[in-house]
């Protein structure tokens, strides 16, 4: 068995091991090794290179074509929404077009953007070094619910009855992507031909030029860019939708990250994760600068070692715990009830997995804490099951009584405040359903007015004057957890309770820190275990 400390140590030896791999495998990604002979200075008849079509500088048209076939192979059933004559690749642009949608697309059908970069003056058809790329315009999900008011019945938007699609509430229907991205990579980069990336090699197509071979222009279309956010629902009476082009170029080392994030979304989906759930992952890399996407990663990664050495030993205080003397047992009840709320509450708002799994292995850890505060026992009597509740000595009984005088001065600011809160939201606020609103306004009390139940903690410490009985070192990991949380605030996108949420725990938290300061340990008191230091084991009486 490996002691505390070892454990410890192995798994910040892990996390070390971790962080050094993903950073080597990421300079691997965006430093690519360049042509041997290239970099010698060799000529374009260098052997095993690869030369960039680019660098000869020709004229290029950029077309747009839409279909309802997955594959086409002339220039038939398909439809021109956008043609850029003097297609100059260093100049990024963006364009709105109207696409006309077919009739089989309006019937929870498919449409497809042919993409093709070819030289100027001829059709793609007949260009033997045109490149192009294909693209879906739809995808299929389950529409959001409507949303009304719960008292008038009044709805929150103002569709018509006659418009709404027939389908079933949980069956997807077609969506329109409003938005299609391109990039073309413009690095006038050498690859070695024997050590061809593979997630470029994809999307390269080669062409030999005399004794050289070269790679034509790379094409990208940046999947990424399409949010949940961004789509419509397509109705049958719709013939036209808006499209948004926009083109920018793009760094063979930003190319390359790009097409790896997009595989690991694509693995996602493919793992059972919805349309909903790779959004949530997508917006981490769309919505955030490059630099502070580096930054997230290394506190991500701090985060989840802190997440897991909080973890272990608030599981290890608790599994050890014999009583109750100088813990607020409201306070557990308390995030017992915020725990699992706050689950119910990303349950209902059909929250992502990343986020809605750990919130359920937190509910299930906090039923149990409170398991362990009240001691209790289940002894089943044939199929029926009996809770029994275990005794309190005097020590917990005074810790009790400290408690019970805290709720009651909080009770009367909190009770108030919740209760006219969810009145307002249900005044002015539009929900799904009953459910939904009560949820809604248990979250919300959670989030603005949660800390107060904090309070009770900090109250029975006064009045102990000790802050011996705390788990500290799992508020040290939880701690460093919370600033970091700061840190996610300003860079993630998140609901403005949310967001609050994070910074009120700081004051908290320092109100804790100054306890700690004011009260120094008595080894004469019981620590978090219900031990006293000065507490000497009886001797052992040996026999002659």
């Amino acid at each position: 068995m490996l002691s505390r400390s070892s454990f410890t140590g192995l798994a910040v030896g892990l996390f070390a091991v971790y962080v050094a791999h993903t950073c080597w495998v990421m300079y691997g990604i965006v430093c690519t090794r360049a042509c041997p002979a290239a970099a010698e200075g060799g000529t374009a008849a260098a052997g095993g290179c690869v030369w960039p079509y680019l660098a000869r500088r020709p004229k290029l048209q950029l077309s747009v074509y839409t279909t309802t076939r997955s594959s086409i192979g002339a220039e038939s059933n398909v439809e021109l929404v956008l043609n850029v004559e003097d297609f100059d690749i260093e100049s990024k642009f963006e364009r709105t077009v109207n696409v006309s949608v077919p009739k089989k697309t309006r019937n929870n059908g498919t449409l497809y953007a042919y993409i093709f970069l070819h030289h100027a003056g001829i059709l793609p058809w007949h260009d033997g070094k045109q490149v192009h790329i294909v693209s879906p315009l739809t995808t299929y999900m389950v529409p959001k619910p409507e949303e009304i008011n719960l008292l008038t019945g009044e709805s929150s938007t103002q569709q018509i009855e006659a418009e709404k699609q027939t389908n079933a509430l949980d069956e997807p229907i077609s969506h329109w992507r409003s938005r299609l991205t391109l990039n073309i990579m413009v690095e006038d980069f050498v690859f070695d031909g024997s050590s061809l990336p593979a997630d470029v090699h994809r999307y390269m197509k080669m062409v030999q030029l005399g004794n050289t071979v070269h790679y034509l222009p790379i094409l990208f279309i940046d999947q990424l860019s399409n949010r949940v956010k961004d789509l419509m629902v397509i109705n049958r009476s719709t013939t036209e939708l808006p499209l948004t082009v926009s083109y920018d170029k793009i760094s063979l080392g930003k190319l390359r990250f790009w097409i790896h994030m997009q595989d690991a979304v694509y693995s996602l989906q493919q793992f059972g994760f919805s349309e909903k759930d790779a959004d949530e992952v997508k917006g981490i890399f769309v919505d955030t600068n490059l630099y502070f996407l580096a930054l997230t990663f290394f506190v991500a990664a701090f985060h989840l070692l802190f997440d897991f050495l909080a973890f272990k030993n608030d599981i290890s205080f608790w599994k050890k715990k014999r009583n109750m003397i100088g813990m607020s047992t409201k306070a557990v009840l308390w995030r017992c009830f915020s725990t699992v709320v706050i689950f119910l509450f990303l349950l209902d708002e059909q929250t992502s997995l990343l986020v809605l799994i750990p919130a359920g292995i937190g509910a299930v850890i906090e039923l149990w804490k409170v398991k362990k505060a009240l001691k209790m026992t289940v002894k089943w009597q044939g199929l029926r099951p009996r809770i029994q509740f275990g005794t309190s000595n005097d020590c917990e009984k005074k810790t009790e009584e400290y408690d019970t005088q805290a709720m009651k001065y909080l009770s009367y600011l909190l009770y108030p405040l919740c209760i006219g809160g969810a009145g307002y939201s249900l005044l002015n606020v539009k929900y799904k359903s009953w459910y939904s609103w009560l949820i809604n306004s248990f979250v919300n009390g959670v989030y603005a007015f949660g800390f107060l139940f904090m309070l009770p903690q900090l109250f029975v410490n006064y009045k102990m004057k000790s802050v011996a009985h705390l788990p500290w070192k799992a508020f040290t990991y939880k701690a460093f957890n919370t600033f970091i949380d700061d840190i996610f605030a300003f860079i993630i996108t998140m609901p403005t309770s949310h967001r609050l949420a994070c910074f009120r725990d700081d004051v908290v938290f320092l109100v804790y820190l100054y306890q700690r300061w004011l009260y120094p340990v008595d080894k004469s008191r019981v620590n978090e275990y219900g031990e006293s230091y000065e507490e000497k084991p009886p001797k052992m009486i040996h026999r002659d």
